[in-house]
């Protein structure tokens, strides 16, 4: 044939269009028409001209030609089609199991790597790139291939959890240091692919429960020595903090993960008109520190110290007794600090009452506090059994701002 014949008889060439995956077919494709035009003419000579030889010969050989003219269908729309028949394909084929390194028990294991019959799409559409302009497609069955356990992917990861094991992690709390070994609360781990190591907490968490429960002061009993000398035991009840363990925990972790050697605990909560654990800085006193209001019921008195030095002392009328109105003992602390101040409320013989004090300092979610109580006449020591407030603490307008000014937020109010 001329030239021009042969680029005829292209241009008349009917492409099948049929996808093959080794000999399986996955896909059949709509005819078309080759995309050979006048444009290709020179290719077509060139060819034409490789063809000679200086002497006869019996070798065959192959060449391949592209239309200067882009195929749309197979470029694009048939492409398209035959990437989403092999994820078709791929969500009913077994996937390979790549091999990892972990730990287990302390020691750094390696799994066994799985092959398995998905196919690698991203080989499989390169494949497809690289076809010749023919009227079928085969493609060449490669399927995804695992990690395996000899692998420098693999041997990375092994180096990462020997590393991990070896560290340390001074955890302070108040003013005591944990020195938390990964080689003993880090027992199971694996790496992820993109080498993030993903940590069993089990253990970790366990130990810092264990911090918690013997360091943290929420809710337990204070040893308290009072004005006189004596030492009682007093419930803690607003007053005392408590770690969040699930958060320390994850902040551990990721102190062990990145490599991070100390770090102080910060997620401490508490309860009452404050989040946030009250006394977790104090370490003196049995942790209620040296500034504190102290109230005894039996003496009806009260003596604000203030770093260890008492700055007021006075005669009070405690919580109504035969009513059942007694001001609540135990550890609490001043929630805040209001002045003037409008209370409202209610208290055996009067449900709705709301009075004006010039001094307002709660120590309850449930409204008792100190206050002045310019309309109280009977400062009596009995007078609390009969003649008692609602459950707060009544303090005499004379002193009530010299206490009031002594008075701290968050300061520990020991009530006995």
């Amino acid at each position: 044939m001329t030239t021009e014949q042969a680029l005829k008889k292209l241009k008349e060439q009917t492409l099948k269009n049929d996808v093959y995956i080794g000999k399986e077919q996955i896909f059949d494709g709509k005819n078309t028409k080759a995309k050979f035009s006048k444009q290709d003419l020179p290719e077509v000579n060139q060819l034409f001209k490789k063809q000679w030889t200086w002497f006869p010969s019996l070798q065959s050989k192959n060449y391949a030609l592209m239309p200067k003219e882009l195929d749309q269908y197979r470029a694009k729309i048939l492409k398209k089609d035959v990437l989403k028949r092999i994820n078709a394909l791929n969500k009913n084929l077994k996937a390979p199991k790549d091999a990892y390194a972990y730990l287990d028990k302390g020691q750094i294991k390696v799994s066994k790597s799985e092959n398995g019959q998905k196919y690698d799409t991203g080989e499989l559409i390169q494949d497809y790139d690289r076809q010749e302009y023919n009227s079928e497609i085969h493609l060449k069955a490669i399927r995804l291939l695992p990690i395996k356990s000899n692998s420098q992917t693999v041997e990375k990861e092994k180096n990462i959890l020997k590393e991990l094991v070896t560290r340390t992690v001074d955890y302070k709390v108040q003013n005591k240091t944990y020195s938390l070994k990964a080689s003993e609360l880090l027992k199971n781990a694996a790496v992820s692919k993109s080498m993030k190591v993903d940590i069993d907490m089990g253990d970790l968490k366990n130990k810092i429960a264990d911090i918690n429960r013997n360091q943290s002061t929420l809710n337990k009993k204070y040893t308290f020595k009072t004005h006189s000398g004596s030492i009682i035991s007093v419930q803690g009840q607003s007053y005392g903090w408590a770690l969040n363990v699930s958060k320390e925990t994850k902040r551990i972790r990721d102190a062990f993960e990145k490599g991070k050697a100390s770090l102080k605990a910060y997620n401490v909560y508490g309860i009452g008109y404050s989040t946030y654990g009250i006394g977790y800085h104090n370490t003196t006193n049995h942790g209620i520190g040296n500034t504190y209001a102290e109230v005894s019921i039996k003496e009806q008195r009260i003596w604000i110290y203030k770093n260890g030095q008492l700055k007021a002392t006075t005669n009070v009328v405690t919580g109504r007794h035969n009513t059942n109105e007694d001001t609540p003992v135990g550890l609490w602390y001043i929630m805040y600090k209001q002045s003037p101040s409008t209370l409202e409320g209610s208290e055996a013989g009067n449900p709705h009452y709301s009075v004006k004090v010039n001094y307002w300092a709660p120590f309850t979610n449930s409204g008792c506090g100190f206050h002045d109580a310019s309309w109280r006449r009977n400062w009596k020591s009995d007078a609390y059994l009969t003649q008692g407030s609602g459950g707060c603490v009544n303090t005499p307008p004379a002193v009530m701002k010299t206490v009031y000014d002594n008075l701290e937020q968050n300061e520990p109010v020991i009530i006995y």
